[in-house]
């Protein structure tokens, strides 16, 4: 990228650009051209990574039979009211 793309460009972008700072606009630009060039040419094909993915969760099932532990939570429970806690109003 040279110095008139970049006055070019500030122009089209409605910035003011001075002939020092178009300068170093114009070698900064053009690395940072280079350096997406570069990742544009990276093989990112599946099995390319070096590594694969996998599931890291859990799979989704009970740990426990439905109602095991409601009698023991409901016994400790200050006040109760049928098969659930009884809590004060909070709003």
């Amino acid at each position: 990228m040279n110095k008139e793309e970049v006055l070019k460009l500030a122009k089209l972008a409605r910035i003011d650009v001075s002939d020092e700072e178009a300068e170093n606009l114009a070698k900064e630009l053009g690395s940072i051209l280079n350096y997406v060039s570069e990742i544009k040419s990276v093989d990112v094909s599946e099995g390319s990574t070096g590594f694969t993915l996998k599931n890291v969760f859990r799979s989704d099932s009970e740990s426990h039979p439905s109602g095991q532990f409601t009698d023991a939570i409901l016994a400790q429970a200050p006040s109760r009211e049928g098969d659930y806690i009884k809590v004060k109003k909070i709003l």
